[in-house]
């Protein structure tokens, strides 16, 4: 991918207990973008949200929850990302949870310190 210009950023939010194929889901899908060649691929862990059910699950010391939100932000160009977004409802699938995905447009700036 060129490291400047246009892009699309992929926002996948899954639950930290979701598992697919024996591993957590965050960690299948990341594995499946490296090997698809995608740009890149963080995952960020919540500290607090709700999903489609409405129970809420936070990190708070008193309701310390094992089930926290988990975001995996992928961003590529459009062509390299629409294949692996029309993988999603397969892989959700094969881990028998759901999620949600939003996909935007993103410009890509990357910073690299000056030679010397």
């Amino acid at each position: 991918m060129d490291t400047r210009g246009d892009a699309k950023l992929l926002r996948i939010f899954i639950g930290e207990k979701d598992r697919c194929e024996g591993r957590p889901l965050y960690e299948y899908i990341v594995r499946i973008a490296r090997e698809q060649g995608l740009a890149g691929a963080t995952v960020l862990r919540g500290i607090e949200g709700f999903g489609a059910s409405s129970r809420m699950h936070t990190a708070r010391i008193l309701r310390l929850s094992e089930d926290l939100p988990i975001v995996i932000e992928i961003a590529d160009s459009e062509e390299h990302i629409r294949p692996f977004v029309e993988q999603l409802p397969g892989i959700f699938d094969r881990a028998g949870c759901g999620g949600m995905a939003t996909l935007e447009k993103a410009e890509v700036l990357l910073l690299r310190p000056s030679a010397r």
